[in-house]
């Protein structure tokens, strides 16, 4: 079998950032798969799956409610290996086109105060797993440490 593309990615020298995984032609539309990597690979702890699972709720609700991407979301959700997401959009992206969403989606996550949404037995299958308190910390690390200072290396796969 070949290797698929995200595992030809140097995960030893690839840095927290926002990376354009691949862009897919579907139809007559281009899907945009955005690695949004929040921990470094291999070199720092992955996050737990109770602030994944919380960061998930957050991020599909404010994203299927955002004003100008709300038509665009084909999906949100954790990699598997607790170091990030994917975020699937309709249209061909840059990850400098998207920096300001994505600031705008871990501000509402730093600051959210409330219930998560859908975290309840009727809503998730898994409500109880969820921890709003290291959400927003991990959300305001990020947004600290490579949102607000983002640089090349942090915005295209190393080589």
């Amino acid at each position: 079998m070949e290797k698929i593309a995200s595992f030809t990615v140097n995960h030893l020298k690839l840095e927290k950032g926002i990376y354009v995984s691949r862009i897919d032609k579907v139809g007559k539309e281009n899907i945009t798969t955005f690695d949004i990597r929040m921990t470094k690979p291999n070199f720092e702890p992955v996050m737990n799956t109770a602030e994944i699972h919380t960061i998930e709720h957050l991020s599909a609700t404010f994203l299927r409610n955002h004003p100008i991407f709300k038509d665009k979301i084909i999906y949100f959700g954790p990699m598997g290996c607790r170091t990030g997401f994917y975020l699937l959009l309709v249209g061909k992206y840059s990850s400098e086109a998207i920096l300001p969403l994505i600031i705008e989606l871990f501000e509402f996550i730093a600051n959210f105060e409330g219930g998560v949404p859908g975290a309840c037995a009727k809503d998730c299958g898994n409500y109880l797993d969820m921890n709003l308190n290291m959400a927003k910390y991990i959300a305001q690390k990020y947004l600290t440490e490579i949102l607000y200072n983002i640089n090349y290396d942090n915005l295209n796969y190393p080589n």
